[in-house]
């Protein structure tokens, strides 16, 4: 579900690769579809490879992401323009074991305006996810 999406330091919103080539990568961004060229000097941060700090350990975005489409129904997620104390009570909600020291509100901000983002762009599939839980369960019941 997550694969192929990044988060780049400077620029706005998420994007899809969509190229690799040997000094740089070619996005799109998921918003204006706009395809720009990034530098391997550029701090590029795959979604997949990204977790959110929990008192049990750590908890993968794609967790927290369905998690909140839990919450919500399959809609947007909290404002990431809310007040710090009701982002950290709404993630609370979400995530009730998140290490509140080590998670700071701009986290929580970048984590809900990457789920709104996905969620806009009807990029948010937990289907795929579901079917193979379903059959390492099956495998495991033989």
């Amino acid at each position: 579900m997550l694969k192929g999406i990044l988060s780049i330091s400077g620029q706005s919103g998420l994007f899809k690769l969509v190229a690799e080539s040997k000094n740089n990568i070619i996005v799109e961004s998921i918003e204006t579809k706009k395809r720009i060229p990034v530098y391997s000097t550029a701090k590029v941060s795959a979604l997949e490879d990204i977790a959110i700090y929990t008192y049990e350990g750590d908890t993968p975005l794609k967790d927290i992401f369905k998690a909140i489409s839990e919450v919500e129904n399959g809609g947007p997620a909290l404002s990431p323009k809310a007040s710090g104390s009701e982002l950290k009570t709404y993630f609370e909600k979400v995530v009730p074991d998140f290490d509140q020291e080590r998670v700071y509100v701009s986290d929580i901000k970048k984590v809900l305006l990457w789920y709104n983002t996905l969620q806009e762009n009807a990029m948010l599939d937990f289907s795929e996810e579901e079917e193979a839980s379903e059959e390492s369960t099956e495998e495991t019941e033989k």
